[in-house]
């Protein structure tokens, strides 16, 4: 222990402990991989197929697009897998000049969370089975007046799909 004991802001002792500093000149670059998952790695084929799965717990209804294998609200198993419409309501929207990769962007892209259709099934709001993505179609003025809100949008799939988000190139205007 090295230095005084000053006294903490509730008035109790306490001891103060001097780290040391450690200085790195260069940093590597860490890679990351990890397994998608039961649920997950479903998901993925799905839309390599063309298709968007979720799952649903008949419990509370709940319909969960990325699909979980548990419902966070029941604590208990979902109950089966449902497909979605590869249609929807756009809820919210921004423009970003930051590109995936962080890079900076000259011309802003759209966006924002869509809020899927299911079959039989109607959501409000707050609780929806969505998925944030680009939206295309639109013009800036449409994001910065809300006029995006409440539009209706279909996917655009790439004619090559891998199994990635990025088989959706877009939400597109409708």
């Amino acid at each position: 222990m090295n230095g005084g004991k000053p006294k903490s802001p509730g008035g109790t002792k306490y001891d103060k402990l001097v780290f040391p500093i450690v200085e790195v000149s260069m940093m590597g670059k860490a890679r990351y991989e990890y397994t998608a998952g039961e649920a997950l790695g479903k998901f993925l084929q799905s839309l390599k197929d063309g298709k968007i799965l979720g799952t649903v717990c008949d419990k509370c209804g709940r319909v969960f697009i990325p699909p979980r294998l548990y419902c966070s609200y029941c604590f208990r198993e979902v109950d089966r897998w449902i497909e979605a419409s590869d249609e929807g309501v756009v809820i919210t929207a921004a423009l970003s000049y930051i590109a995936a990769d962080r890079s900076k962007l000259e011309k802003p892209v759209t966006i924002g969370v869509v809020k899927l259709d299911v079959v039989e099934k109607k959501y409000d709001d707050h609780f929806f089975p969505g998925l944030m993505h680009y939206l295309c179609g639109f013009t800036e003025e449409d994001v910065k007046s809300m006029k995006i809100f409440g539009a209706r949008v279909k996917a655009r799939w790439k004619p090559n799909r891998e199994g990635s988000i990025r088989d959706i190139e877009c939400f597109e205007k409708i």
